[in-house]
């Protein structure tokens, strides 16, 4: 039996936070992500085969850490013919912001 606090997060608030921290857990995917946030802040978009030109590695060991982060909200695709572009999602980011300020002990 669980006890609750009064306080207490929610499961799926506790869910969320794990698998976003999952996300980025591994440095690659935190500059793959920090990398998307800028190049959509000037409204644009890119895809995998430029992401591996920007960052140097294989195809697949970057289609493994856009997976990674597609899992957890914090990136959304959008195939458009044969290519696939990517997004920041700014909202899951600001919602994983939110909840784990409420870890804060000060």
């Amino acid at each position: 039996m669980r006890i609750r606090r009064e306080n207490d997060m929610a499961d799926a608030d506790i869910e969320f936070i794990a698998n976003v921290s999952d996300a980025f857990a591994h440095p690659v995917r935190l500059q793959l992500f920090r990398y998307i946030m800028q190049v959509n802040k000037e409204f644009k978009s890119i895809c995998n085969k430029e992401l591996v030109a920007e960052f140097g590695y294989a195809q697949a060991t970057i289609s493994q850490h856009m997976k990674k982060l597609i899992d957890a909200g914090l990136i959304e695709p959008k195939k458009i013919d044969k290519f696939t572009y990517y997004y920041a999602s700014l909202g899951v980011l600001m919602k994983y912001v939110k909840l784990t300020k409420q870890f804060s002990v000060v």
